[in-house]
């Protein structure tokens, strides 16, 4: 299977503090590759390299788009990595709030927009087509997603569990190949824990879009992941399937607990 994200020997240092040390993590096409650790592992700082945010010190980073050539982004702008087809959430959830639920799915889908600033003040006929994708488009996802029903209301007005669909939809506007998932189960309850599951999985296999999450919940990492990386103190310290991080005795001692077996 071949490989959409390569990262060789990433290293990441903020003046005499050493985030990363030399990590290695592959994603295959089609898979949902689970990035787990202990608080201060280094796993954002791991994501913020990857999506622009950060430039490593040292490493490489490589991404293979299905319908694309390999290319080496380290440090690529944010909007170049979107671009590019990496779309990311994150940890504490960053909607526009007084925006409607269709609107913050159409901020997302404006990255694949051709009309530029010309087109929008003229709003010739390619411009009002254009405009015309993007809403059809954006409410396409939201019925995919499960919001179709909240379309014009408030963002701020959803449920906790709703809005962390509406960030995963305003990400899939993108049109990404590579979905980077920081912690979408946080904070919510098992109901929306378990939907949330459903849907990472139907994203992957409908949608064709790899996935890579930082996740706390063991129960959805080991539940979903195809592959598993641990990170402990910035270096991996494991990698492996479910079963296989399960068992691994280090993972158990740094993070995992006997909780694992429950």
């Amino acid at each position: 299977m071949d490989s959409v994200l390569n990262v060789n020997g990433m290293t990441m240092d903020f003046g005499g503090l050493r985030a990363l040390q030399a990590v290695d993590l592959r994603v295959r096409q089609g898979e949902i590759v689970a990035l787990i650790g202990p608080n201060g592992a280094g796993k954002t700082t791991f994501f913020n390299c990857v999506c622009g945010i950060y430039e490593p010190t040292r490493g490489d980073i490589f991404i293979s788009p299905p319908a694309g050539r390999r290319r080496r982004i380290n440090g690529v702008k944010i909007n170049e990595a979107t671009e590019l087809g990496l779309a990311r959430t994150f940890q504490n959830i960053r909607l526009f709030p007084n925006m409607t639920v269709l609107e913050n799915v159409m901020i997302g889908r404006h990255c694949r927009a051709k009309a530029g600033v010309l087109g929008a003040i003229l709003r010739g006929g390619s411009t009002r087509r254009e405009e015309q994708e993007i809403v059809d488009r954006s409410y396409e996802i939201l019925v995919r997603i499960g919001l179709a029903d909240q379309v014009d209301d408030l963002a701020k007005n959803l449920p906790y569990g709703a809005q962390r669909r509406l960030e995963i939809a305003r990400a899939m506007a993108t049109e990404p190949f590579l979905l980077l998932l920081d912690e979408p189960a946080a904070g919510m309850n098992p109901r929306e824990t378990e939907e949330l599951e459903q849907l990472i999985i139907r994203i992957r296999d409908e949608e064709r879009i790899s996935i890579l999450m930082i996740e706390h919940d063991m129960k959805i990492v080991m539940s979903i992941s195809d592959r598993i990386f641990v990170l402990d103190y910035g270096e991996k310290i494991a990698e492996g399937t479910a079963a296989q991080i399960r068992e691994n005795p280090v993972v158990i001692k740094a993070y995992l607990g006997e909780d694992v077996n429950a």
